[in-house]
């Protein structure tokens, strides 16, 4: 590397370890490209067709994103119907039927407070659990 810099050169090393590492010399006006350089420490030769079509492949799905950007992220949901993929196991009018035919269950929902037989806050309620609490801790010690 200091031979180059004093010639007035470029160099890059490549390799992993000391057997296989090995420098590369170059012209600084012939300096070559990072994507030139990856392929390089990939230990793949380079291939200015195969970095085109890469490039013109990021290139595509930059655009592909700023469209995406410019219409708003995709509406929330699955990419399919799940109906259509269960269709053959629950058919297309079961689930119509069983919606006529359901009932709200009397038994959950609100209760009046008469019939409820804990008429305590919250806080009364944690206050009397923190005194009873106490109390166990007093007749341990």
């Amino acid at each position: 590397h200091d031979v180059a810099e004093v010639a007035g050169l470029t160099s890059f090393s490549f390799g992993d370890d000391e057997d296989s590492r090995y420098v590369m010399v170059f012209k600084k006006e012939f300096a070559p490209s990072d994507e030139e350089l990856e392929a390089y420490r990939r230990g793949e030769e380079w291939d200015p067709a195969r970095a085109e079509e890469r490039r013109r492949l990021r290139e595509l799905a930059a655009q592909q994103e700023e469209a995406e950007l410019e219409h708003g992220p995709a509406p929330p949901g699955p990419p399919n119907d799940y109906k259509d993929k269960y269709r053959h196991l629950i058919g297309s009018d079961a689930a119509k039927a069983a919606a006529r035919t359901m009932e709200a269950n009397k038994a959950y929902g609100c209760v009046p407070v008469a019939n409820k037989r804990d008429t305590r806050s919250i806080e009364e309620a944690m206050n009397e659990i923190r005194a009873k609490k106490r109390l166990r801790q007093a007749e341990d010690e």
